[in-house]
């Protein structure tokens, strides 16, 4: 009866997952967007070998993803700890003692004094067992919520490794981007240089003010500052993407590669139905839940009696050639039951808190859910106003490079001021600096549509999740 007990019942609500608004479509998706899933080796979609090498070593590399597994250890090494209470203790615990009784004490049973002190050998062999019979399932809950805590672990290694992934193709592009924005500026150097030059030549001659080649200059200095400013971030970008790695700042290079024309893959978004089984920061908040829920009948098995069987047997003998014979057999059984009378009402307040961490990780896994779908709809947005953005700045760059064309052309005939023509100059300059940022931002829009998406994550297929 007390196995078929132990083996059926168990207190404390079973979890069920909290009912959450599913929207039918993304507001900020376009009509005709692609259908589809997200690979898992989502960064092979930009098709960039050096981008697919640094990702392979920060995958192997990364210090946060190392910390990350480890957490998964500890998690399941906790859960099989709690597993081991559904078993039995058993231990060996082998002792030996000698002890002499004084000849001058009286004996209890006779009242005498015994002639001479009497020494006694004692050699012990038990073997001792102890079992909680988890009639109300305060083990099995339990051990419900170190399983809930290891899955939850194990799902947070892929948050740590998506957000790792994504870092590292930001951070890649960036500096993509500012070495494009070095060549615009080492080009611009180089001709405002020239440009300085002749006007210095032209001002000894008198065909020029000193106003036009104090322009000049001013400019210089300033696309000059520009220029190390450039390097300076690009400098604070590779050392960023060295951590990521996992190698030291100063033995690690990323090779200049400028991003000019680049444009980011065509990523499906699907449906706002199927972003809660794709986000691991979604399923790592249910599992927290599962765990919490779980407590909420280990708490609650608190109030009932606890069933523990105690027994031990071995041999016991006082002299040690005899300690192995049948008749230096012994044995003992103690069944017992230990019953919460009063216990000032700290059972009730325990119950009481471990509902409302329950609630607390309601609270946190709908807000998650929240946070899934804003980032989808953030990135949505971002992704569809920078293409457009980055279209405007490629015309506005043609158009700058025939103002200056123009302004150089009516500059040679007398028609305009050699201002003029410095004002093209950096009116080009600013517009071609202006794409390059936006094409970088249109390039991390995309990276961050494919993070808000879970980055191709499946459950079924994550081994260490399951």
């Amino acid at each position: 009866m007390v196995c078929v007990m132990a083996g059926g019942c168990m207190v404390g609500p079973d979890y069920a997952r909290p009912p959450v608004e599913e929207p039918a479509r993304f507001k900020s998706q376009a009509d005709g967007e692609p259908a589809g899933s997200i690979p898992a080796a989502w960064w092979q979609l930009y098709r960039d070998p050096e981008l697919d090498r640094l990702v392979a070593t920060a995958s192997a590399s990364n210090q946060t993803i190392q910390q990350a597994v480890a957490r998964v250890d500890e998690a399941r090494a906790l859960a099989r700890v709690a597993g081991s209470f559904l078993y039995p203790t058993v231990s060996l615990d082998p002792t030996y003692s000698r002890s002499r009784s004084s000849a001058n004490r009286e004996s209890a049973i006779t009242g005498r004094r015994p002639q001479q002190g009497v020494s006694v050998d004692s050699w012990q062999i038990p073997l001792d067992l102890t079992y909680e019979i988890d009639v109300w399932g305060r083990v099995r809950r339990s051990l419900e919520s170190a399983r809930a805590q290891a899955a939850a672990s194990a799902i947070d290694v892929a948050v740590v490794r998506l957000t790792v992934e994504t870092d590292v193709a930001r951070f890649y592009y960036t500096i993509r981007t500012l070495d494009a924005q070095a060549q615009i500026l080492t080009d611009t150097v180089t001709s405002y240089r020239e440009q300085v030059r002749l006007l210095g030549a032209q001002l000894k001659s008198g065909l020029v003010s000193p106003i036009v080649l104090n322009q000049a200059q001013a400019q210089l200095q300033a696309t000059l500052a520009q220029q190390r400013d450039v390097e300076r971030a690009r400098a604070v970008a590779e050392h960023a993407l060295a951590i990521l790695c996992g190698r030291p700042a100063p033995s690690f290079a990323v090779t200049p590669n400028p991003l000019h024309e680049a444009s980011p893959p065509a990523v499906p978004p699907g449906l706002p139905a199927e972003l809660l089984a794709r986000r691991p920061d979604v399923a790592e908040a249910e599992q927290n839940l599962v765990a919490n829920n779980a407590q909420i009948g280990v708490a609650m098995a608190e109030f009932y009696p606890r069933f523990m069987l105690t027994s031990s047997a071995g041999f016991e003998s006082a002299n040690l050639s005899t300690l192995f014979n049948w008749q230096s057999r012994v044995a003992s059984i103690a069944p017992s039951v230990s019953l919460p009378i009063f216990q000032g009402g700290r059972l009730k307040a325990n119950l009481e808190a471990t509902r409302a961490r329950y609630r607390q990780a309601v609270a946190a896994y709908m807000n998650q859910v929240l946070i899934a779908y804003g980032d989808v709809e953030d990135a949505l947005t971002a992704l569809h106003a920078l293409s457009d953005e980055v279209g405007s700045l490629r015309e506005a760059v043609g158009e700058s490079q025939n103002y200056l064309r123009l302004a150089n052309v009516q500059y040679r005939y007398g028609l305009v001021d050699y201002l003029i023509v410095i004002d093209a100059e950096r009116t080009l300059l600013v517009n071609q600096l202006s794409l390059a940022q936006a094409v970088n931002l249109h390039m991390a829009a995309s990276i961050q549509l494919i993070k808000a998406l879970g980055g191709g994550w499946n459950p079924a297929e994550d081994g260490a999740a399951q």
